[in-house]
């Protein structure tokens, strides 16, 4: 059964920021204001976009899961400070579920991928 669970979070997760890449490749408008908005060149948009596909597969397969899955929780981190914006109930929303899921990508960190995976995890 921890196997079947440990599948099913790396699908939650990984079809996460699969779903994250598309958003951003639909309308890059959106990342593209949060980083102007910090006085960040646009173009990262581009470049989140190549690591959240890449890796949403890896956490999907289960191939190198326990590296990616921390550099995911620090990303999640990293870009929660875009949604820090107190006066806005949305953002901050987002600010608080990029926590959870730096949460969820530590926890994966830690029980790996389990045998249901591609790679050696």
């Amino acid at each position: 059964m921890n196997d079947i669970l440990l599948l099913l979070a790396r699908v939650l997760i990984g079809a996460l920021f699969l779903g994250g890449a598309a958003q951003k490749v639909l309308s890059p408008a959106d990342a593209s204001t949060l980083l102007a908005g910090f006085g960040l060149p646009v173009a990262l948009v581009w470049l989140a976009v190549v690591y959240n596909a890449l890796a949403g597969c890896a956490v999907l397969a289960g191939i190198w899961l326990r590296p990616v899955a921390l550099s995911l929780a620090a990303y999640c981190a990293v870009t929660s400070v875009f949604h820090f914006i107190p006066d806005d109930p949305w953002q901050m929303s987002i600010f608080v579920k990029n926590w959870a899921i730096a949460g969820g990508c530590l926890a994966l960190a830690v029980a790996g991928a389990g045998r249901l995976r591609v790679g050696r995890g």
